[in-house]
């Protein structure tokens, strides 16, 4: 009938009020629910990469002091290699300069030993012309008349008497030596000759010494008649 139905849409459309404050008061719960789950969620992970993002806040400050020590260090070890390529050049000159050295003292130690070789030489000419000098003086003084004297500095005097006649004692003279050069040399002449320095060459050329003093005893006999 017309009152059953009425009566059945009236309860049907209760139930379907019921229902919907029912679901809807779920759905409210649930909801709230979830968001409490979902505020605690995201706490708990704002907590969590807060506390990660200090901790790498603190690895980058550890990292960023790593690499001032780092870097420290490598100005450090530049310093040092710097210092160390100096002193390694200080070192070469200074061998350098050894070495220098050392062959300046061996060029000279070779150039002593050929100056004393070749003083020796000359010291050796020296004496054996002395030497020859001193083996005719006999012949000389039985023949000439001559008078030979040793003076300073290895000097041989030759003096010469019977050579003026009219003053048979008055003595001609004259002094010779060996120079540096191993030759002779004539350093003085009483009285003067004017021929000594031709005769002088003529003995060093022809190194005939009883004919050089020959020839003086000639010119100074030629001398005593003027």
């Amino acid at each position: 009938t017309e009152d059953e139905i009425t009566l059945f849409e009236r309860d049907m459309k209760e139930f379907w009020i019921q229902f919907k404050i029912s679901y809807s008061t779920e759905q409210i719960n649930q909801t709230s629910a979830l968001r409490d789950l979902c505020k605690e969620t995201i706490e708990a992970l704002s907590e969590k990469w807060s506390k990660k993002l200090k901790e790498q806040d603190l690895m980058i400050d550890k990292i960023q002091e790593y690499n001032n020590e780092i870097l420290q260090q490598s100005k450090y070890i530049a310093e040092k290699e710097e210092q160390l390529t100096e002193i390694k050049s200080k070192l070469n000159q200074e061998e350098e300069q050894q070495k220098n050295l050392t062959d300046s003292i061996q060029e000279l130690k070779e150039e002593l030993m050929k100056k004393m070789e070749i003083k020796s030489s000359k010291n050796e000419a020296a004496k054996e012309k002395v030497e020859r000098v001193s083996k005719i003086k006999t012949l000389f003084t039985e023949r000439l008349g001559l008078e030979m004297r040793r003076i300073h500095d290895e000097q041989l005097q030759f003096i010469f008497r019977h050579i003026d006649h009219k003053d048979p004692d008055k003595p001609y003279m004259f002094t010779l030596s060996i120079n540096e050069q191993g030759d002779y040399e004539v350093t003085s002449c009483t009285p003067p000759l004017d021929c000594i320095a031709e005769l002088q060459l003529k003995l060093r050329e022809t190194n005939n010494f009883s004919a050089f003093v020959a020839n003086i005893r000639k010119a100074f006999t030629a001398l005593s008649y003027k």
